[in-house]
């Protein structure tokens, strides 16, 4: 089981990596005026969605077999699922925010954007937190 937590959290951390980035480009994008550069912009955000989707899949899967290996207990390993539910959420809200710039139908600022590129961060930093502390 060692070695099944070690990639889990190799994946989750190259997972994090791409949520931490994409929505960097997207304020990137929200800016951007340049015909040219917004293709460029595009096309980077395509590629690192697809990436970051395809290290979700074992984050995911790897974390599904650690659960059913060491069991579901305590209130701090229903919580850290809740979270876990948000960061694929937010991976989804990603890919459709991505669409819209696609589109050409983004309404959104920059500055919604940075705020936005914050979630990640916290909801990596209160599941490490669950899982290292075990609260409750």
């Amino acid at each position: 089981m060692l070695w099944i937590k070690a990639f889990h959290i190799v994946f989750i951390a190259s997972w994090f990596a791409g949520l931490f980035y994409l929505p960097r480009i997207f304020v990137n994008l929200a800016q951007e005026t340049e015909t040219v550069a917004t293709a460029r912009l595009l096309l980077m955000a395509r590629k690192l969605l697809r990436f970051t989707t395809m290290l979700a899949v074992p984050a995911v899967l790897l974390g599904v077999w650690l659960w059913l290996g060491y069991g579901f207990k305590g209130g701090w390993m229903h919580a850290k699922l809740a979270l876990v539910l948000l960061v694929i959420g937010y991976h989804h809200a990603c890919g459709s925010l991505l669409k819209k710039f696609e589109n050409g139908v983004n309404k959104r600022s920059h500055v919604w954007f940075r705020y936005f590129n914050e979630v990640p961060v916290l909801l990596l930093a209160a599941i490490v937190i669950l899982v290292v502390v075990k609260p409750f």
